[in-house]
């Protein structure tokens, strides 16, 4: 090979180096910003997806057929729940949950729409609401953000509870219940903890055996 075309391959090996570590560069770059975005974003700090909109839940919610979550009781409702406010799913409202609480008997049911046992037990503490009537408030709180899966998974089942979104699962954190779903948690009508029950139930007869009387 002579001087020249030494020379000559010797550029283009440079060249090939300088144009790899160009990209190299550029990629990492590109990669270190979508990692910073993650990073800062993380989880979703939100009680439900963005996609989540009104709009994209008005089918979901009309199927579902919710009931309206109870208004606000009497009195200022238990100590670790207030400020805590969620959406209710029937409407998209928000819901003080201390207030709706306060002054009545309450069963809350934590579940998720992927959990299989969860939704074995809803219709037993639908069955149950229907039983006791007025005198004790049976409210489902969904802990996912996916809102529009629990619209749909609420109408397959034919459940029509009231419902809150508690994708953050803040009331689970506030009255300390067991990470497991699902999840029961008795409240009296002066606010306090009746029972926290993590178990799922698979009858309306079993539920107000360990309900027990609040009236």
């Amino acid at each position: 090979m002579n001087s020249s075309a030494r020379w000559t391959l010797a550029i283009a090996v440079v060249m090939v180096l300088v144009l790899g570590a160009f990209v190299a560069e550029f990629v990492g770059s590109d990669d270190g910003e979508q990692t910073t975005s993650q990073s800062a974003e993380g989880p979703q700090a939100q009680d439900r997806r963005a996609a989540d909109t009104a709009e994209a839940l008005a089918g979901p919610r009309q199927r579902a057929d919710l009931r309206p979550c109870p208004g606000p009781g009497v009195g200022p409702g238990p100590e670790k729940l207030r400020g805590i406010a969620l959406e209710c799913a029937s409407d998209g409202s928000t819901v003080e949950v201390a207030k709706t609480v306060a002054g009545r008997p309450t069963v809350l049911n934590l579940w998720a729409y992927w959990c299989g046992p969860c939704a074995d037990e809803l219709p037993a503490m639908a069955e149950y609401q229907r039983r006791v009537g007025s005198a004790v408030t049976v409210l489902t709180v969904h802990q996912d953000q996916n809102e529009e899966a629990a619209l749909l998974r609420l109408a397959e089942l034919g459940v029509h509870l009231p419902t809150l979104q508690d994708g953050r699962r803040r009331v689970a954190g506030a009255l300390r219940v067991p990470n497991v779903m699902p999840a029961t948690v008795v409240l009296r009508a002066d606010g306090s903890v009746a029972q926290i029950l993590p178990r799922s139930f698979a009858t309306a007869e079993e539920i107000e055996a360990a309900v027990g009387d609040l009236r």
